[in-house]
């Protein structure tokens, strides 16, 4: 997506801020993401002083940068900034990958982070440019994949997705699941690879065999009829946030939101309990999973959940835990032939297809028993 769209949804988003009185600015420039930080760092400068008037004059000794953060599709940086008066400032500096645009709506995550900030979520948006966006600065550490388990946080997140379920984003208020699994699925079976070895692999996979799949989960997700709500959908450890000292919790990078069904968000959350190296063995156990439930379902007195409540959320989250792995299956082939990143995406794509085999007979066996119950 080219800056003119970024600029009509940041202008969009401007319109329907209710009330929010954070000012967001705008600028042509681009940083190139590929130079290494001390090389970055001037572009970063120039940024920053373009974006905001009041740093025009200051010199580059008043700015400091540090990587906050990498994921496999953006880079978030720390800049910091000595103001005339002695007193620093410090903002984010979200890059976005290159060619991300081919799997994430820029305007759609535009439209809805003020609405989401206003709700409380994530950091405040204070600017947009060519190829990111900068951001206030949230004070907490990134969550590591281990820290998900843990029984407090994971009640937390889960009361916190409730009430990020709760947030009303303008626009259509359809699911958009299964449209951007036909998207990708449409663009990852159209693909060619001049790396041989890459091709090869690519010849492997049976697409016919993936859409008939997709259709046939589709069909059975259909009869579960899980809420929709506007989801993360991408609630993985490097998306969350951790105050130790005040013991906050923040969500963040919203490019994958949307209206969905809440039962994708949650299983495809417990999914990125095995991390990026997709170790299934650290799927949360069903207890885990009740306790995680109890806490989304009612976050004041997770203990006087229904037994039914609870396991219809199971049913769900079980089912549509296996969207999530269609979902980012496909992803990562667009990703394998699209993004420079040092990244096995072709690997990734038969780790998640692969699970999802193994795991589809169980899933679909509960759902369709717990639907003939009901």
């Amino acid at each position: 997506m080219g800056a003119v769209n970024l600029l009509n949804a940041i202008e969009f988003s401007d319109e329907v801020r209710n009330g929010c009185d954070i000012e967001v600015v705008r600028s042509s420039l681009a940083v190139d993401h590929t130079l290494p930080l001390p090389e970055m760092k001037p572009q970063l400068v120039e940024l920053c002083k373009d974006l905001f008037k009041q740093w025009s004059n200051l010199d580059e000794s008043h700015f400091s940068t540090e990587k906050v953060s990498g994921g496999i599709t953006n880079l978030l940086l720390k800049v910091s900034v000595k103001e005339e008066n002695g007193n620093w400032v410090h903002v984010t500096v979200r890059l976005y990958g290159p060619n991300t645009e081919y799997v994430i709506d820029r305007e759609r995550e535009l439209q809805a982070l003020h609405h989401l900030s206003a709700a409380g979520f994530g950091p405040k948006l204070l600017g947009v440019f060519e190829n990111g966006m900068v951001q206030s600065f949230i004070h907490a550490r990134t969550l590591e994949t281990k820290d998900m388990r843990n029984p407090k946080l994971a009640g937390e997140i889960a009361k916190q997705l409730n009430s990020f379920h709760q947030v009303k984003v303008p626009g259509s208020k359809e699911p958009q699941l299964w449209n951007d699994i036909l998207k990708f699925y449409k663009k990852a079976s159209k693909l060619t690879f001049d790396d041989c070895e890459k091709q090869k692999k690519y010849t492997q996979i049976s697409f016919k065999e993936v859409e008939v799949e997709v259709l046939e989960l589709k069909e059975l997700t259909g009869h579960l009829k899980s809420p929709v709500v506007f989801a993360h959908n991408d609630l993985l450890s490097g998306n969350l946030m951790f105050n130790d000292n005040e013991e906050k919790l923040y969500f963040i990078d919203f490019e994958y939101g949307s209206y969905s069904y809440r039962g994708f968000d949650i299983g495809n959350h417990f999914n990125e309990y095995a991390g990026y190296e997709c170790d299934y063995t650290l799927y949360p156990n069903k207890d885990e999973q009740y306790h995680f439930f109890k806490h989304y379902l009612n976050p004041e007195k997770p203990n006087e959940v229904s037994d039914n409540d609870v396991e219809t959320l199971y049913v769900e989250t079980s089912l549509y835990m296996l969207a999530s792995h269609l979902y980012w299956a496909l992803w990562a082939l667009i990703q394998a032939k699209m993004s420079p990143i040092e990244f096995d995406y072709l690997g990734y794509f038969f780790k998640r297809y692969n699970e999802y085999k193994r795991q589809k007979d169980v899933c679909f066996s509960l759902a369709k028993s717990y639907n003939y119950k009901s």
